[in-house]
This record gives C-alpha cells, structure tokens and sequence, in this order.
C-alpha cells in the first residue's frame, strides 16, 4: 500500500475505469487503510484524504461515486486548512461535505461518528449525508451499507451489473446470495457465502488467513486461529463435491479459487 502524501494517500486498486470509485476521508490512517483495503478487494477503486484541503482535491480529479466520511476527524483543518481546537471536530466533518456538495451534489455519503450521540448523526445527516455508522464497526457492515447507497442512487451502473461473480462454471449472485456451481444449486450459510464472495472477488490470487479473517470475520475478530480452515473445509464439501477442485491451499501463504481442471 503506497502513500503519496498525508492529504491524499492513493491506494493502487488494479481496477478497471468501470470500476466503483470511493473517496475515504479520515485522518486516523490506520482506519483508512483497513477501509481502503476493504473496498479494494470488492474490486472497487479507493483514494482516500486526510483533510479538507486534500478531501477538495481528490473530488475534483477523481469524481467518485461514494464518500466514507469521518464527522469527528481529530487533525481536522477546518475549512480552508487551518488548525482547529479540539472540539472543532463535528465542525469541520459537517464543513468537509458542504465542500465536497459543491463539487459532487449527487455523491452519496457514509458517515462515520466515533460514539453513538445524537448529536454527531443529526450533524451529519443535516449537513447532507445519507446513512451513518458508529464506531467501532464490521468491514463487512461498511460495504454494505456503501453497496446499498450506491444502489439507490443509481450514482454506478458498471456496480450494478457486476452482481453476478463467475470462476469457471462457479456463478455467485451477489444481490439475490444464489449460488451454483455447473447449472445446479448450492446452498451455503451466510459466513460461507461471504467467505466464497472474497474468494471469488479475487480469482487466483492467494488470499492470506489474516486478510480472510479481515474481511470475513472484520478486523476486531478474536475467535478460534482455525476458522479459516474450518469454513474453507465447508466450501469445499459444498463446491469442490463431485467436481474438480477449485478451492486450494497454499502452504505457508494462504488460499485461492480458480476455475477446476
């Protein structure tokens, strides 16, 4: 993961300019680049900023179609990039989007609070953003709260018609959660379905435990060591039966999915 500068750290996707583009404004870098990475791995393009002023920048030159937005953002600069007191913080979240707005009107916005008050949601959603998330929250949660933004703003066609992932003859809908696998059903739970989801975002690319337990089970995840194994076992029993395998090990590195035979 590359960093430009602290106002806008580009975050290389290896997407296609089709691809769902998403601006990440917070200035705690480590909560970004988790998000980043998220959102990267839905196959989505990510640039993300640390104030204002770098916030104004990347709209202007990557016009995204969504905008995680933190509403409390401690080093805020306030409006024009200049120091603020503590305190300042709902200010400059709020000063942020009536930037923003004004370059991207019709851009749907996720905040993101640091304590579950009344006061930060109505700040935000008064200010003009759309759905909200308090901290700490799920990888997961985000996604799909941004999944859900997009939809209803019919802001991204391309994301519209990418809700069907294919790996061979493995087909998983992502808005209906229906899987088959050569023409026939498989029924899966829902921790199966997001595990094979990741899996199948990123064909024959080895995904670490770490980077599953990231993505599937959120970052804060404090279970069992073995419920990688222990679920990619399940998929296997579900997928791979009576099939040449899909789903393969990587000793010492971690998992992929690529089309059986």
């Amino acid at each position: 993961m590359t960093v430009s500068s602290p106002q806008g750290r580009t975050e290389p996707s290896g997407t296609t300019e089709d691809a769902v583009r998403v601006l990440v404004v917070d200035d705690e870098d480590p909560l970004a680049e988790l998000l980043s990475m998220a959102l990267r791995y839905e196959g989505w393009e990510v640039r993300s900023a640390g104030d204002v002023a770098g916030a104004v920048r990347a709209a202007r030159d990557f016009r995204p179609d969504a905008l995680v937005l933190d509403v409390t953002p401690r080093g805020g600069d306030g409006p024009e990039g200049t120091g603020r007191a503590e305190g300042a913080g709902r200010a400059d979240g709020v000063s942020v989007l009536g930037r923003l707005r004004r370059e991207l009107p019709d851009v749907p916005v996720l905040f993101l609070t640091a304590r579950d008050a009344a006061a930060d949601r109505i700040a935000g959603l008064t200010a003009g953003g759309d759905d909200h998330l308090t901290k700490p929250f799920g990888l997961e949660e985000v996604v799909a709260r941004l999944r859900g933004l997009i939809r209803r703003s019919g802001a991204a066609a391309p994301e519209r018609a990418a809700s069907l992932l294919v790996v061979g003859d493995l087909v998983l809908d992502e808005d209906s959660h229906e899987v088959s696998r050569a023409g026939r059903a498989v029924h899966l739970t829902a921790t199966e379905f997001e595990l094979l989801r990741f899996l199948m975002r990123n064909p024959r690319r080895v995904l670490s435990k770490a980077q599953i337990l990231d993505r599937v089970w959120s970052y804060d995840f404090g279970g069992r060591a073995n419920v990688v194994e222990l679920y990619i076992s399940y998929l296997r029993k579900k997928i791979d039966a009576g099939h040449p395998p899909m789903i393969h090990t990587r000793r010492g590195a971690g998992y992929l999915i690529k089309p059986g035979g």
